[in-house]
């Protein structure tokens, strides 16, 4: 019996990935895995191929996170294969665009960390509805960026309608560019801090630069994941490459089910 030809138990292939039995069951039913044979009783039996079809997952779902992996995998083995490269180029298209607007995240951060904050202009401040439309940003915004301790905007006395300063108005330019570039609360509080503290230009440009490590590091796992896609769809179309192609997840060959009953 050839590598390609070897038949593996559900607890075998688990066993092998370090998963349950029953994810293996649940990865088959979403189409992570192409379709187990069954056995005279109805017992999956796996192969090399579905061994190769998991360690591919694993490596895609490092970069593209786990639900645009599964969708890769179950296109593919829905066999529209343009289709789930289709998926990759759009995934590809995605991290460009996160690396276009970082980039001018970072431009713009660093021109308002330089910027004075100056006197009020008109004297009185201005009302939220006034800033939204000075940022391009719903009303909503700017109170869920208050909510969340990164504005704090005084109050007029009398009414208590919100007055938004030079320096508030500052601030919240520099929350609305760093959500578009998709930083989280907790990301973007120390940098305000910083900016408040004594022009923020070090925290400004820390948070720009861990972004773009962390946009470098996904990239590289992409290129990986995109490379073990290739692998396994050379292997699927050349069936005799698949007892040599990353016929393992652990280094080692489950056993047979000759002899034995496939749970």
């Amino acid at each position: 019996m050839t590598s390609a030809d070897r038949r593996l138990r559900t607890v075998d292939l688990a066993r092998s990935a370090g998963l349950s039995t029953q994810q293996i069951r649940n990865y088959e039913d979403a189409g992570v895995l192409p379709p187990a044979g069954r056995t005279e009783s109805g017992y999956r039996v796996f192969g090399e191929v579905h061994r190769h079809a998991l360690l591919t997952y694993r490596t895609l779902r490092k970069g593209y996170v786990p639900l645009t992996a599964t969708r890769i995998m179950r296109t593919v083995h829905d066999g529209d294969v343009p289709g789930a490269l289709a998926l990759v180029d759009a995934a590809h298209a995605a991290l460009h665009e996160e690396r276009v607007s970082l980039r001018a995240a970072g431009e713009a951060l660093e021109a308002l960390a330089h910027e004075e904050p100056g006197p009020a202009a008109p004297s009185r401040g201005l009302r939220i509805g006034e800033v939204a439309g000075l940022l391009g940003v719903r009303t909503s915004a700017l109170r869920v960026w208050e909510a969340a301790g990164l504005l704090a905007p005084g109050r007029e006395r009398g009414t208590g309608y919100r007055v938004y300063g030079p320096a508030d108005v500052r601030d919240a330019r520099v929350v609305r560019v760093l959500r578009r570039s998709h930083h989280l609360f907790d990301q973007i509080r120390p940098v305000l801090e910083g900016l408040r503290r004594e022009g923020g230009s070090a925290a400004l440009r820390a948070a720009v630069e861990a972004r773009g490590r962390a946009l470098t590091a996904r990239t590289r796992a992409m290129l990986a994941g995109a490379g073990a896609l290739h692998a396994y769809l050379e292997g699927t179309a050349n069936p005799s490459l698949e007892g040599t192609a990353n016929a393992s997840l652990d280094g080692t060959m489950a056993p047979s089910l000759e002899g034995t009953t496939a749970p």
